[in-house]
């Protein structure tokens, strides 16, 4: 039984921490504002110039003016501010957020991290994820383990690359895996969805990992 998106969402929530900054990806990863902890205060910030975002409004009460950069309708705290978003990206790439967490086509297993585009695809733009990922302090990868029967987690990426050696967590519908960004490249499996076993998780990912569950 692997996870489904909303309990990867809840498990990707507890490692939010009081007084954190932090940017939700477009997919799986903007569930996670549903599962933020009662005794966790943490400000979700956005590309499009937006600090304080409440959850998703209640069905007919959307307003078109309130988006998060992946162009869903949100709501606003007492706390919202507001501002350009060349500014949003200044707090970005000057360090100011704590964690980001970003959705993903492929991660290698030294942390390199391809989510931009696929070859041959159109594509709108990079996004932000490149300055994400090199100017914020952790980053967590939320994203479904295969892609039509195909692995995700790698030992080298195939897409264009995102960023090299910068994912530290990735949580998948089998589990939760860490990466050492420094020193020798190591993934490591620390967690199992419930009822998923580790031949499971070998059947389905190529990259090599080690294994110390918790």
């Amino acid at each position: 039984m692997a996870w489904t998106r909303e309990q990867m969402a809840a498990r990707a929530a507890k490692e939010l921490r009081d007084g954190f900054y932090v940017n939700l990806g477009i997919g799986i990863p903007t569930l996670v504002a549903n599962f933020i902890p009662a005794d966790v205060s943490v400000s979700l910030q956005s590309e499009n110039g937006m600090l304080g975002m409440g959850p998703f409004p209640l069905e007919g009460m959307e307003d078109a003016d309130l988006i998060n950069a992946g162009k869903q309708t949100i709501t606003e705290l007492p706390t919202t501010s507001y501002f350009s978003s060349a500014e949003s990206f200044a707090m970005i790439r000057g360090g100011h957020i704590d964690l980001s967490i970003l959705g993903a086509m492929e991660v290698a297993e030294n942390g390199d991290l391809a989510n931009w585009m696929i070859p041959g695809k159109m594509a709108k733009g990079m996004g932000g994820a490149m300055d994400l990922v090199s100017g914020v302090k952790k980053v967590i990868v939320l994203m479904e383990h295969t892609a039509r029967g195909e692995p995700k987690l790698r030992h080298t990426c195939s897409l264009p690359l995102t960023g090299q050696r910068v994912v530290d967590m990735v949580i998948t519908d089998l589990g939760v895996f860490t990466l050492a960004r420094t020193g020798q490249p190591k993934m490591t499996l620390t967690e199992l969805a419930d009822g998923v076993g580790v031949r499971d998780v070998e059947e389905a990912t190529e990259a090599h990992f080690d294994i110390e569950l918790h």
